[in-house]
């Protein structure tokens, strides 16, 4: 794997890089210009960016009005802040009429870290899936996260797209190319399918090494488009396996497990392992610390693929 990167960071330089290649579209901070990397592009292009001090939801709107004047807004801020604190004006503002504004999100999950639960967003793929008309993006690495930017500045209408605090290394290499709502396998693998998001597809891909010292061979796909899915090509991937185990930075509950299970229960059902945050609020303690405590571990995840792998011979068995 290569040298990790923070997604944020990594996102500040593509927009500088993106924005020497276009002029269309202009950014928007709510007093978070530094935590989100936007500070890199603000240097480059202060011509082309706004600033709205502590009120996300009147940054909302404004993006909202914005994008009817010709230009693309990108709201910035906390995951928590986008899909909470503004998500009435997301909602009514930009959802509802379709507007051209995309929403750039950091701070996922318990990867925040010491900042605590006031600002570990462990519900945004819930809350902004629920929402009509918004495409939900969450990238594995920056070779994904340019691919969609670009796809970004390119799509017609609302779409929420996560970056992240934890530097995390390039899984996919200079041959990929975003395809919205496929998700890409990392590894292949016969014995089970582990679906990963975000910063959680290296921990897959460490479990399956590991595993695949236990003769277990597991299939690792990347959970990149959140919004839409495509279905069928996410049922011939995963058909073979007979088993999923899904892992997550964000409550079980709405995200990529209730993605999986939702699809698998309609197209193709099979066992279905979830990894995640258990219906619970974070704490204040390092990344790592609190993926331990909360059971998102490699671990964790091996022993989960065991589990569905059983479930899964027990139903073949007909016992």
């Amino acid at each position: 794997m290569s040298e990790r990167v923070s997604l944020r960071e990594a996102y500040g330089n593509i927009l500088v890089k993106l924005g020497r290649e276009r002029d269309d579209f202009i950014t928007l901070d709510a007093d978070m210009c530094g935590a989100t990397f936007v500070e890199i592009f603000r240097q480059e292009f202060p011509g082309r960016h706004l600033r709205f001090g502590i009120a996300e939801q009147n940054m909302m709107c404004a993006a909202a009005g914005l994008s009817t004047t010709g230009y693309i807004p990108i709201v910035n801020t906390m995951a928590v802040f986008a899909s909470m604190r503004a998500l009435e004006q997301f909602r009514t503002s930009v959802a509802f009429p379709r507007f051209n504004v995309k929403v750039v999100a950091s701070h996922q999950g318990l990867g925040v870290g010491n900042d605590g639960p006031t600002h570990q967003g462990i519900e945004d793929i819930a809350i902004m899936r629920a929402i009509p008309n918004t495409v939900v993006l969450s990238p594995a690495d920056r070779v994904e996260l340019e691919a969609m930017v670009r796809f970004m500045l390119d799509h017609k209408g609302p779409v929420y797209l996560r970056t992240g605090r934890l530097p995390v290394p390039n899984v996919h290499d200079g041959s990929y190319r975003f395809s919205l709502g496929r998700w890409p396998i990392i590894r292949e693998g016969c014995d089970c399918t582990i679906v990963a998001c975000a910063v959680m597809v290296e921990k897959a891909l460490d479990a399956a090494e590991l595993l695949s010292s236990e003769g277990i061979s597991a299939q690792v796909i990347n959970a990149s488009t959140l919004k839409p899915v495509d279905e069928e090509d996410f049922v011939r991937k995963v058909a073979a396996t007979g088993s999923v185990v899904t892992v997550e930075d964000h409550t079980t509950i709405g995200g990529v497990g209730t993605i999986v299970s939702d699809i698998l229960c309609k197209h193709h059902p099979m066992p279905v392992e979830k990894v995640g945050i258990d219906d619970c609020f974070g704490e204040s303690g390092s990344p790592e610390e609190l993926y331990e405590k909360y059971g998102i571990t490699v671990e964790e995840i091996c022993k989960a693929v065991r589990c569905a792998i059983d479930r899964r011979d027990i139903l073949r068995s007909g016992i």
